[in-house]
């Protein structure tokens, strides 16, 4: 009985070392496994540019005009996008991908958005998708949305984005900075 409680008590004392390893593994790994940074570029349809845009909007509060944003903070508006991703602030830069999905307007007492989209790569360096998600308060200098997930080279993947309005041209233009830091990177 006496060699059976040893035993336990050794397995117990091993069990919480390589516990306690494991979990100050995790805590020290606050390091990104992957930082990326683009550029995408966002021409909003307004009734006259429709060769160059790059998004509509494709929902508008009761009575609202769909080429020109709400007022109020444009709430209730609904856009889609497919815009150019390139590799520095020029649009006439060699895209590397395309940033798909939408961002609607969410709040009328602030200047906010909700975004879900993905960036679509399809370049000699990057193949496959990083997924994103989450508020955008736009009035912010930066502000954090969730990575969740990706296909290809970004198979899985999680992190933040850190997006930054890096310019804009009235309300039919703006570029924004994506500084992308991945945490969980299983094919990179």
């Amino acid at each position: 009985m006496r060699t059976q409680a040893l035993l336990l008590s050794l397995f117990f004392f091993l069990f919480l070392i390589g516990f306690s390893a494991a979990h100050s593994r995790k805590i020290r790994s606050h390091k990104p496994c992957k930082r990326l940074i683009f550029y995408f570029h966002d021409i909003i349809y307004n009734g006259h540019n429709a060769k160059n845009a790059t998004a509509t909007i494709v929902g508008a509060p009761a009575g609202g005009n769909m080429t020109i944003l709400a007022g109020q903070n444009h709430f209730g508006n609904v856009v889609v996008f497919d815009d150019p991703v390139t590799l520095d602030n020029n649009l006439h830069s060699p895209p590397v991908g395309r940033a798909q999905g939408f961002y609607m307007y969410d709040k009328k007492e602030i200047f906010t958005a909700w975004l879900g989209f993905s960036m679509v790569f399809n370049s000699t360096q990057h193949k496959g998708s990083i997924n994103f998600a989450g508020a955008d308060p736009l009035m912010n200098k930066t502000r954090d949305i969730s990575v969740i997930g990706g296909t290809g080279d970004f198979f899985m993947t999680r992190g933040i984005a850190t997006l930054m309005t890096d310019a804009y041209e009235g309300e039919v233009y703006f570029r924004l900075k994506a500084d992308i830091k991945l945490y969980e990177c299983w094919s990179l």
